[in-house]
Formats: structure tokens, sequence, C-alpha cells
């Protein structure tokens, strides 16, 4: 009775990681969707006014961002259980490298919602002005934003080293992991081109959605429909 529980293992481990990244793919899109509708650039008042105007769309776009990390934390041990008989240090690494990111989204999802607190009309703000509670809320937003691009640098990182290990694998197909390296570079080339403040910065978006999709969609897709080769998981981890 055992041999079968042991033989589902790997194939359960694969859909529960396909489940909970497919999960974070919708949810941090639903979350840059509805981000994005609140930021005025350099208008503090404009984007205040969006905050306030929208209360329950900008909270519950922290609650997507927070649930794509948390599920996002999920993926991070069931990837390193399933792709662990490939190379065990390098699987260790990827999830190091994901566990930053994820703290890093953890601290980009508290500043998000620290304007709710500035803009929020209590006793002990009122020592503040207006215009200075409006610059306050832009202000975090900005280092949100900031934080989600060093946590994309991680994430970049674990995605490149998940798709490195796929393509070394025998029990998932290898386009998928090739898939994943582009992701990986679109993600990384993104934050470093907005940390550096590059002329072309505004034109990488549509690469880093299309990358997104095409690598990390296609693989949770994947994994939730077809799994893994049990057989030849079985065989790679005996190695």
């Amino acid at each position: 009775m055992m041999e079968p529980i042991a033989e589902t293992s790997p194939l359960f481990k694969a859909r529960a990681a396909g489940a909970f990244w497919l999960m974070t793919v919708v949810a941090g899109m639903f979350a840059f969707l509805a981000g994005g509708k609140f930021v005025v650039s350099g208008a503090a008042a404009a984007t205040a006014a969006n905050i306030l105007a929208h209360d329950a769309l900008y909270r519950w776009g922290f609650v997507a961002n927070l649930i794509a990390t948390v599920c996002y934390l999920a993926v991070t041990l069931l990837m390193y259980a399933l792709l662990k008989p490939v190379n065990r240090n390098l699987s260790l690494l990827a999830a190091f490298f994901s566990l930053i990111g994820c703290g890093i989204g953890a601290v980009s999802c508290l500043f998000y919602l620290a304007p709710i607190v500035v803009l929020g009309g209590a006793q002990y703000l009122t020592v503040f002005t207006v215009e200075q509670l409006q610059a306050q809320a832009l202000t975090f937003l900005t280092l949100s934003a900031l934080a989600n691009d060093m946590g994309l640098v991680f994430f970049g990182l674990h995605v490149l080293t998940v798709g490195y290990l796929i393509r070394r694998s025998t029990f998932l197909p290898r386009i998928l992991g090739a898939l994943l390296i582009v992701t990986a570079i679109c993600y990384v080339t993104n934050s470093f081109a907005n940390f550096l403040s590059l002329p072309f910065k505004a034109y990488l978006l549509p690469f880093v959605a299309a990358g997104g999709l095409l690598g990390e969609g296609s693989l949770s897709v994947w994994l939730i429909a077809k799994g893994v080769n049990v057989q030849r998981w079985n065989e790679q981890a005996r190695r």
C-alpha cells in the first residue's frame, strides 16, 4: 500500500506547486493592475485623492499582494522538494533566493499599506499639513515600488535557478526551463533599468508581463495538468 503513495507523492507536490504558483500569478496581476490606477507620477495630491476615492479597491490590492507573497512561500518549499533530486545544493540556493524575495515583498506590502494610515485622518496626524501627508503617502508608494523591484531581482534569481534545474531534470519538459530563464532575464533587466533610471525602462513592462505569463504561467498550468513523470523523478532521486 505504501508503494502507490510513494509514487503519487511527487505528482502531488507538482500539482500543489502549480496551483500555488498560478494563484501567485493571478493575485500578482490583480495587485499590479489595481495599484497602477492610483499613482499619478509627481502629483501627490492627485495620488492621495485616487486612494481615498477608491479605498476598497486599494485595500484589495494590498490583500492581493499579501496573498501572492504567501502563495510564493508555498511554491518555494514545494519546488525545492520537487527539484531536489536534480541538484540538492542548487535547489536549496533557489529556495534561499525566493525566501529573501518574499521577505522584501512583505516590506513592499507594508509600504503599500502605509498611505491608508497616513491619509486616514487620525487625530495624531493633525500636526502635519494636508500637503505634507499627501507627500508622505506618495513617498511610501514610491518606496513600495522600489522594494518591489528589489524583490523582483531575487525572484528573478529564483526563477532562473528553477529554470536551470528543470533543464537538467528528466521529469519535466526542457522548454519550460528555457521559458523560465527568459522570464528571469526580463525580471532582473526591468529591476536594474528602474534602479539606474535607464531611458528605455518605460518600454520594458510589456516584456516583463509577457515573460511572466509565458514562463511562470506555462509552468504552473503544466504542473497542474500534467505534473511530473513520476518514474523518471524516482529514477533521478535514486542517483
